[in-house]
């Protein structure tokens, strides 16, 4: 066999960001394109990170006190209709469904048949039909508050697509709460966004900035939108989550009322949010090398691979009795609320099966031969170091340490993803630095640009927009955290008391 490539994605991220991108999906084996326009398949190794990713978040949810339910795929259009900026919002977006069978055609081909008295919208999100079923749960203050999350797939006709980042059909979760008070579902909201926070920082290792959605960025029909902005690589902006605080719009759009306490009758107040399989992309644009994936620890779909190592029969019987032995012992350890997950890779195909393993991102890799055997030790490699930093370990201490050596390379990542989202942020006060700031440099690489600036806004719509066509930079956010300052739009000059975070964005 040949040299092995110096890493093992081509092009690297600094050549081709996209296609790096789409490369690495490829390479780790996680998800590839279906046969239907702007959909996935998500092989094996991808849905796994998906279920680590709901277990934890679903566990997140109940704790607050959420129950999971189902609704209806399909919703009538009479429902979107009831909520105008809602479904002015959606519209371009909606799948519809006209006839309910095909039909045989004189010559030979199906056709639809069977037309449909009300045209069906697959679901691009359920506040419609979820509050005609919660018009029905309530009648008084004492069935409030209701607190529904449902796991579901939802169709969203997009136009240019993406793996796991935009895809016509994805998996989410998306919940719905309703309240007898204003105060109470906007707890609920910042409750959720936290809930997002922590499920993000923690398990996906990617550093979140919390802010709310100025009226252009809103969900239709919200009166405000919370969310959490991570920066990717190519320095972009990802939308990692997002919690509405709907009022009364969607309350009365579907007559939720109830009896108050007070017996007078009044329209509950709700709230909805969530998130998708786009966090999966997320964390492969934050963590991923010009080698692949790397997989957080927390919810890696694996930690440990074994890579037994030998020649001839007799050395396989004792290698493999040794590694059988080992991945026991590792399996009987507990690591981030469940046991530890290990792989034993018996193909015999020389240094690509290490680098397959380097491409799944899988945290930790271990080598054993019958030499280590003798002298009862392994050879541990680090996803979140090179791949030809190795070190050997006695059997005994690798077992005793593994779950530090785990929380060691989830912490890594944070730290790093940190680095990197602060060394390409700056305040901009400017409006030339501004401009150059999100014009790339190089023509053949439009996705290499600034990142994150924060700047002042007058709050003005015109000057957003104006930036918006421009640039294509949007304000990701008002950060909720930000501290009151005098300064100049940098759009238009006017007074701002505001820095909000301008960026390109997924």
């Amino acid at each position: 066999m040949g040299k092995q490539p110096k890493n093992a994605i081509s092009p690297s991220r600094a050549d081709d960001y996209p296609e790096w991108y789409q490369q690495v999906i490829k390479a780790s084996d996680m998800a590839e394109r279906s046969p239907v326009r702007g959909c996935m398949v998500i092989k094996p190794w991808g849905y796994t990170l998906w279920e680590n990713i709901v277990a934890q978040m679903d566990r997140m949810f109940k704790s607050t006190g959420v129950k999971n339910a189902y609704f209806p795929l399909f919703i009538p259009v009479s429902f979107l209709e009831k909520e105008a900026e809602h479904v002015e919002g959606f519209a371009k977006e909606c799948a519809v469904v006209t006839h309910h069978r095909l039909e045989q055609t004189a010559e030979g081909k199906l056709a639809p048949g069977g037309a449909l008295t009300e045209p069906l919208v697959v679901r691009p999100t359920s506040e419609t039909i979820i509050g005609d079923s919660f018009s029905k749960w309530v009648s008084s203050y004492r069935d409030l508050p209701l607190l529904i999350n449902q796991w579901a797939n939802v169709v969203r006709w997009e136009m240019r697509t993406r793996i796991f980042l935009r895809t016509s059909e994805f998996l989410w979760q998306e919940g719905h709460t309703a309240h007898a008070t204003d105060t109470e579902a906007i707890e609920r909201t910042q409750m959720m966004l936290d809930v997002y926070t922590r499920m993000v920082q923690d398990y996906l290792a990617m550093p979140v900035i919390q802010g709310r959605k100025t009226a252009a960025e809103r969900f239709p029909g919200a009166v405000d939108t919370l969310c959490i902005e991570a920066m990717m690589q190519d320095r972009k902006a990802l939308q990692a989550g997002t919690s509405h605080f709907l009022g009364q719009n969607f309350a009365k759009a579907s007559d939720i009322r109830f009896q108050t306490e007070n017996e007078t009758e009044s329209y509950a107040w709700t709230t909805s949010w969530g998130t998708s399989t786009r966090m999966i992309g997320g964390l492969i644009m934050t963590h991923g090398d010009d080698d692949g994936i790397i997989m957080p620890p927390r919810v890696a779909p694996a930690h440990v691979v074994l890579l037994p190592i030998y020649r001839s029969p007799e050395d396989r019987q004792t290698v493999m009795e040794y590694v059988n032995g080992l991945a026991s012992a590792l399996r009987d350890i507990r690591y981030a609320d469940k046991d530890v997950v290990v792989e034993i890779d018996d193909r015999q195909i020389g240094g690509a099966r290490g680098w397959d393993w380097i491409k799944k991102g899988i945290p930790v890799r271990v080598e054993i031969g019958p030499r280590d055997i003798a002298q009862d030790c392994v050879f541990v490699g680090r996803r979140d170091k090179s791949h030809r930093d190795k070190t050997a370990m006695q059997r005994e201490a690798f077992i005793g340490q593994l779950t530090t050596i785990l929380d060691e390379i989830q912490t890594n990542l944070f730290e790093r993803a940190c680095e990197f989202r602060d060394a390409n942020t700056r305040e901009v006060d400017d409006r030339k630095v501004f401009y150059d700031w999100f014009t790339p440099q190089n023509a053949e690489k439009p996705e290499i640009h600034g990142g994150f600036a924060m700047s002042h806004w007058c709050g003005d719509p015109a000057c957003e927009a104006k930036i918006k066509e421009d640039l294509n930079v949007t304000i990701r956010c008002i950060p909720l955290e930000a501290t009151k300052e005098k300064g100049a739009c940098i759009c238009c000059g006017k007074p701002s008391d505001t820095r909000v975070v301008f960026a390109k964005a997924y």
